[in-house]
């Protein structure tokens, strides 16, 4: 599949690192799009530069670069992955306010109707970031907030991530074996 993935600067950029790392390895085509302040937080909580992050990816796009091949719905984009995915980001797609190629490919997957995943990091809540949340799933996009469970007894951040992650997946449609299922 071409998968976009979007990194917006809400805490968690480790997430967005491990499911390119997950779906490179099963043969997936990552476009990737990084948005001003989510650079900042991938250097930040990771310590990844755009140098280094344009090795994870197949594609890296300029998310000032409005005519970029995935602001269209003539390209065919698998699916989208945003995550961490920003209140701001999250309220800017709710509105179809497409002022930066991240929404903008954003917006292109809600009018094609293929799969949009949002994965947002924040916490708590008050009712406007629930508003916006809610008319993006009353739209077809998938809510996975970044809040992993604990049934699978996680011993290391990496559990936690690769929970999460495969839960996105999940979402994606791709089959992964990265955390132990609920068995009952």
């Amino acid at each position: 599949m071409k998968i976009v993935v979007g990194i917006t600067g809400a805490s968690g950029s480790i997430y967005a690192l491990r499911l390119i790392e997950v779906l490179r390895n099963l043969g997936h085509e990552i476009h990737g799009v990084v948005t001003d302040s989510g650079w900042q937080v991938l250097a930040y909580e990771c310590g990844v530069s755009r140098e280094d992050f344009a090795t994870r990816v197949d594609v890296l796009y300029d998310n000032a670069n409005i005519g970029a091949a995935i602001a269209s719905g003539s390209f065919k984009a698998d699916a989208m992955a945003i995550l961490p995915c920003s209140m701001k980001t999250a309220a800017s797609i709710a509105h179809s306010m497409s002022d930066n190629l991240l929404t903008r490919a954003a917006d292109v997957m809600l009018k094609e109707s293929r799969k949009l995943i949002l994965v947002p990091r924040e916490t708590p809540m008050h009712a406007i970031h629930l508003e916006n949340l809610l008319k993006l799933a009353q739209s077809g996009v998938k809510i996975v907030p970044a809040a992993p469970g604990f049934y699978h007894r996680p011993q290391t951040i990496d559990d936690l991530v690769n929970m999460l992650v495969g839960k996105i997946c999940d979402q994606l449609g791709v089959d992964v074996d990265l955390f132990p299922r609920w068995q009952g």
